[in-house]
């Protein structure tokens, strides 16, 4: 398998689990195994098997030390596609986090929604959103009780 059709493999693997998260997110196989496990893991194995069988390929002075060092790491196709592949898994794993926190703290779905496009998108700037959305609904709740 080329570069190409893992790296539309793997974002098709991953983009099945995010349908899952917006669309079924009370689905015990979307919330328990595909988003959470079955996608990351079998992702993740992509990324573990492309970082071991071409780290050998980078050039002098590639790595994780520095900015530079990173950069030189990722002239290596398949290394670049393994930062990509990289980010695809957490993303998911983070965003059916976000899903099943959100279930077991009453916050609605369609509030959630908005964080799991922007985890999609941005990654942490996502997380970030959803905590924001997590901290209103705590202190709205709060306020709530308060004054009954």
């Amino acid at each position: 398998m080329d570069p190409e059709q893992i790296f539309s493999l793997c974002g098709n693997l991953s983009m099945i689990g995010w349908a899952g998260l917006v669309l079924a997110p009370r689905w015990h196989i979307t919330r328990d195994w595909a988003a959470p496990v079955i996608a990351p893991v079998m992702i993740g194995i992509v990324y573990v098997w492309l970082m071991g069988t071409n780290i050998s390929a980078a050039p002098e002075g590639a790595g994780f030390g520095s900015l530079a060092s990173v950069a030189a790491l990722f002239t290596v196709p398949e290394l670049l596609l393994a930062g990509w592949i990289h980010y695809l898994a957490f993303d998911l794993f983070v965003g059916a986090w976000e899903v099943k926190d959100a279930q077991e703290n009453g916050i609605h779905h369609l509030v959630v929604i908005p964080c799991l496009v922007a985890t999609l998108m941005a990654g942490p700037g996502g997380l970030v959103l959803y905590w924001l959305v997590k901290l209103s609904y705590r202190a709205f709740r709060q306020t709530r009780v308060q004054e009954a």
